[in-house]
């Protein structure tokens, strides 16, 4: 499975992410910032909730004639010299992006920050076929010089570095000698990669928005990095997936200011690219052939069904920055490239429920996601509507909870069951209860007893009281 990260079980990834501390402690702090300045940005905006109905509605109806739009995206690519090839999986993908690199001779591969190329293994595929890829997003960079280590976060993929680490990368890994000062670090980044933007002989980019009206591919950076790799290589290759595109230039300037704001909470990113095609004549910089790859990867199996707003995400990541799963156990326990709420949505639907089952059930349902998402998208209630699918369609619920459910149902739903049931759970429970509290408890009670208290069943029960109660006011009354 390609967007996979690692292969260590669900709850082994939870166990690891629980335990560091680090980790924890650096999301928490980048949840708040990111949360507040997605907030202030937003109230400069005006009635953020129209902007977001707005931004709905766009992507409503962009998804909803999808197939009208990659054509007049296609077509128009070529008009400008463009070559543009629809690949339905990542195998297709990446022997089309081998090819033209080996048609064109090229060694050097430098590439901006691209999800959908992480999803697709790209990186992997070009390494086996004998090509150098270096990503020149610092984030990126920073992980993949230190062994390849997968992101944890959309936006910010090393956020689960301190700049204390990241410079023992650089020590270990690259002779750094100077100190853990971020000027000092990006610096030094700066330096190497100026060295790799001028070698490379292929640019690859991801693509936040494709502007269906003038085949233009729009990339919304802070880093600069996407402009060199644009424009140094002569051959630049733009990896996107099947939904990443918009009608017209207007609906793009909209979704933009939405996303920037919902992303890291600024008005506009340092640079928004705008490109459309290979150079043309008098035209000063750009490279001179330009392919668009086009990523269904699953996507459209998702088009007409209950989950098809998920293809209307912009990745902002604006969900993952207000999750409260996700600031206890970091990105890398969703075992996806994509992870937080949008992750356990999106992954099962992409990778299949037999790799992803366990991720709709990684969130409390509190739709802070659905509240945060800048075009609306229900998550909470998609991530409802997977756990019905993998219990009533997939059948994939666990052996112990099936029958747990339905030992509940049995004892629930006979009042002579639950009377039994209710007067034998103290004594039953009675060796795991401590002070009225259960922290060791048993079965389906270990992983929530591991991490807080649960209240021991009381021996004087509700029903018990009530009918002593209600005894109690009849005599009172008699008298």
């Amino acid at each position: 499975m390609a967007m996979k990260i690692g292969n260590k079980p669900f709850k082994e990834r939870v166990s690891t992410g629980l335990g560091d501390s680090f980790m924890r402690g650096a999301v928490s702090s980048a949840q708040e910032r990111l949360r507040n300045g997605r907030l202030n940005a937003a109230e400069d905006l005006g009635d953020w909730e129209d902007w977001r109905k707005l931004g709905e509605e766009i992507r409503s109806h962009t998804i909803e004639n999808l197939d009208y739009y990659l054509e007049l995206l296609s077509e128009n690519v070529a008009k400008r010299g463009g070559h543009v090839f629809f690949a339905e999986t990542p195998e297709e993908a990446n022997d089309y992006i081998t090819k033209v690199i080996k048609k064109k001779k090229g060694k050097k591969v430098v590439k901006s920050k691209s999800m959908v190329t992480e999803e697709i293994n790209m990186n992997e595929a070009l390494e086996k076929a004998g090509c150098e890829v270096v990503e020149s997003d610092l984030g990126e960079w920073i992980l993949q010089v230190d062994d390849h280590d997968p992101p944890s976060h959309i936006v910010a993929p090393a956020l689960h570095k301190n700049k204390e680490q990241i410079r023992d990368v650089f020590k270990n890994k690259l002779g750094y000698d100077k100190t853990e000062k971020p000027e000092e670090l990006a610096l030094f980044a700066r330096e190497k990669l100026r060295e790799e933007f001028l070698q490379a002989d292929i640019g690859i980019t991801g693509c936040n928005f494709a502007i269906a009206e003038s085949g233009t591919i729009s990339l919304v950076t802070n880093e600069g990095n996407a402009r060199m790799v644009t424009t140094v290589p002569k051959t630049q290759i733009t990896v996107m997936g099947m939904e990443r595109i918009v009608p017209t230039w207007e609906e793009m300037e909209v979704l933009v200011s939405l996303l920037t704001r919902a992303a890291v909470g600024q008005k506009l990113t340092s640079y928004i690219t705008a490109l459309t095609g290979p150079k043309q004549e008098g035209e000063v910089d750009g490279p001179e052939e330009f392919h668009l790859v086009i990523v269904d990867n699953g996507r459209s199996k998702i088009l007409g069904t209950a989950f098809q707003s998920i293809l209307h995400c912009i990745r902002c990541a604006a969900c993952i920055n207000v999750c409260p799963v996700y600031r206890h156990v970091g990105g890398h326990s969703y075992g996806s490239i994509y992870p937080g709420p949008v992750g356990a949505v999106l992954s099962p639907l992409l990778g299949g429920y037999e790799e992803y089952k366990e991720l709709p059930y990684a969130s409390t349902l509190c739709a802070a996601c659905t509240e945060a998402c800048p075009v609306k998208i229900p998550l909470h209630e998609h991530l409802l509507r997977h756990r019905q699918e993998i219990v009533e369609k997939e059948g994939k619920a666990p052996i112990f909870e099936n029958i747990s459910m339905k030992a509940f149902s049995m004892g629930t739903a006979s009042p002579v069951m639950y009377n039994i049931g209710s007067k034998l759970a103290p004594t039953t429970l009675a060796a795991f209860t401590k002070d009225d509290k259960i922290s060791n408890g048993p079965g389906p009670l270990k992983n929530w007893t591991d991490i807080r208290d649960f209240p021991a069943p009381k021996k004087d029960r509700f029903r018990d009281w009530y009918k002593k109660r209600k005894k109690e006011g009849n005599s009172d009354d008699n008298r």
